[in-house]
């Protein structure tokens, strides 16, 4: 008889790719984790993965077999979720994704919160600025910036109106001066965020022409650049040259007169922040009551320019 933790190991080693990362994960010895799949492989009779001394690979059977055995586990979720919902109470594992400087500075204390108000649930926070992929990773929510376009997600709001500001210190401003307009950071030092070799020099602004609304690109340079989004906003902080960042994660430093808004009277780029789930099956408690913490809160962030 398949084992309810064999399923949800085996999707767990997709997803890593590893015996070892998945052990980790599951705080398990990575013999234990074989020995899953083992046990696994020989209840289906089928070789779910190809091992060899550097790789594991999902074999064809084991590449057709994941969907099903991710239903599986959600609806066993789902009917667990079912069997607690009448005791008000959240428990359980909640998996959540989210984006470096986000995670560090806004969402961090937040979750310190909403988890000490459900002391059964556990909560694991995962940070990084590449999107987490919600149908392989282990994860059952991630927190995203940006439109989402893929039908495939469900997108639930959590900031819509929030948008992307040019920011830079004080020392950093009297020592270079402040750029007039946008023209003006081609002669400045702007501190670049990269992602999968890619490096983005080109920011994108709202443009209102003749009543014709559109967008304008304004071609960047800097000597700093880092594939973590909290390392470029502690530059800024650091006088190093002019971000551009989500409102939502330099609104603390500019309260705090750590950052100053550049060209405050230019509307930056939309930078909408959503929850996503792979699907609505996956709207447990614990994510419908996580979602409904963070809009709360959410809500009384300031828009910026409004303080």
């Amino acid at each position: 008889m398949v084992r309810f933790e064999d399923l949800a190991l085996f999707i767990r080693t997709a997803a890593c790719g590893s015996f070892t990362k998945a052990a980790r994960e599951a705080n398990l010895l990575p013999g234990q984790v074989s020995a899953a799949i083992q046990r696994l492989e020989r209840d289906l009779d089928i070789r779910l993965f190809a091992r060899s001394t550097r790789s594991l690979r999902l074999t064809d059977e084991g590449e057709r077999y994941l969907p099903y055995a991710r239903e599986a586990i959600d609806l066993l979720h789902a009917g667990r979720d079912e069997l607690r919902r009448n005791d008000g109470a959240l428990s359980g594992t909640l998996l959540i994704a989210a984006p470096s400087d986000l995670g560090r500075n806004v969402l961090l204390p937040w979750l310190g919160e909403f988890r000490r108000a459900h002391p059964r649930l556990e909560v694991r926070l995962q940070l990084s600025d590449q999107n987490a992929d919600v149908f392989r990773d282990p994860v059952d929510v991630a927190i995203r910036y940006g439109t989402i376009d893929d039908a495939s997600f469900v997108a639930l709001p959590l900031a819509p109106d929030n948008r992307r500001v040019l920011v830079a210190s004080p020392a950093y401003l009297e020592q270079c001066g402040m750029p007039r307009s946008l023209d003006d950071l081609k002669n400045h030092s702007c501190l670049l965020w990269q992602l999968g070799g890619r490096l983005y020099d080109k920011w994108g602004f709202p443009a209102d022409t003749a009543g014709i609304k559109g967008k304008q690109t304004v071609q960047v340079s800097g000597y700093l650049a880092s594939d973590d989004a909290d390392v470029v906003r502690r530059w800024a902080v650091a006088g190093e040259g002019i971000a551009y960042k989500s409102w939502l994660d330099v609104r603390a430093d500019v309260a705090a007169g750590r950052l100053m808004v550049v060209l405050p009277e230019q509307p930056g780029e939309a930078a909408p922040l959503q929850l996503i789930c792979p699907h609505r099956r996956q709207f447990s408690p614990a994510v419908r009551g996580l979602h409904a913490f963070l809009l709360a809160r959410l809500a009384q962030v300031p828009a910026a320019g409004s303080e």
